[in-house]
């Protein structure tokens, strides 16, 4: 447990997840009148707050996710930064990643609800469709590609709500860089060969890649397995 402390005007409450960039913690922000609200606060790791081209990377993140308003894509609400400490405030989900269930369900040796898999793959097209058909104020394709659609970043609430997370390495029109080529982003076991190979991407290595989630959600095992 985290000792409570404020960032900005958020109060953090636990520790989420960490990883090799940032910590997730539940934070609340108080309001007038007795009014709170609990969010998940991805703060980014001191250290990289100041490398110009890590904090590019995270208001992009920023401005790439606060688009996308739909009921199967975490919601992300604010970015700030206090003494050049980075944080993203996002929709708190009550729940579990994919990864851990399918981690679950293995140790357990039980099989995947077929009916569950095949909601769980509808409702992460339903969002990766949504993003990818996103357009600007004037209409434009935003050209929103994921590219790292894998069960760490496929939410499942206790109440049955299916969530994508993290856009941290989509692509999109209104990035200021654009990855190069030959550049490979995403974990390999959930790319699509163009995606392991460094070629241009479109939407469908994201089809790709869910149809690789739905796979092992079925199957009860990666589809490409180490020798």
């Amino acid at each position: 447990m985290v000792a409570s402390r404020k960032l900005g005007p958020y109060e953090l409450v636990a520790p989420l997840a960490e990883g090799g960039m940032a910590e997730i913690f539940v934070a609340r922000r108080a309001g007038i009148g007795g009014f709170e609200k609990q969010v998940a606060l991805k703060v980014i790791h001191p250290n990289l707050g100041s490398d110009p081209a890590f904090v590019r990377m995270l208001v992009e993140e920023a401005k790439i996710s606060v688009l996308l308003q739909h009921a199967n894509i975490v919601q992300t609400y604010d970015l700030g930064c206090v003494d050049e400490e980075y944080y993203i405030a996002m929709e708190l989900i009550d729940g579990v990643d994919l990864f851990k269930l399918l981690r679950k369900a293995s140790d357990k040796n039980l099989d995947f609800p077929f009916e569950i898999a095949a909601f769980i793959a509808h409702e992460v097209a339903l969002g990766l469709d949504y993003a990818h058909r996103r357009t600007d104020d004037q209409g434009r394709p935003l050209n929103i590609i994921h590219r790292d659609v894998s069960p760490q970043n496929v939410l499942v609430s206790r109440d049955g709500a299916i969530k994508i997370v993290d856009f941290g390495i989509a692509k999109a029109s209104l990035r200021a860089e654009q990855t190069e080529a030959g550049v490979i982003k995403g974990k390999y076991y959930y790319m699509s060969p163009e995606q392991a190979l460094g070629q241009p991407l479109d939407p469908r290595t994201d089809v790709f890649s869910t149809g690789i989630l739905l796979y092992e959600m079925l199957v009860g095992q990666m589809l490409y397995l180490d020798d």
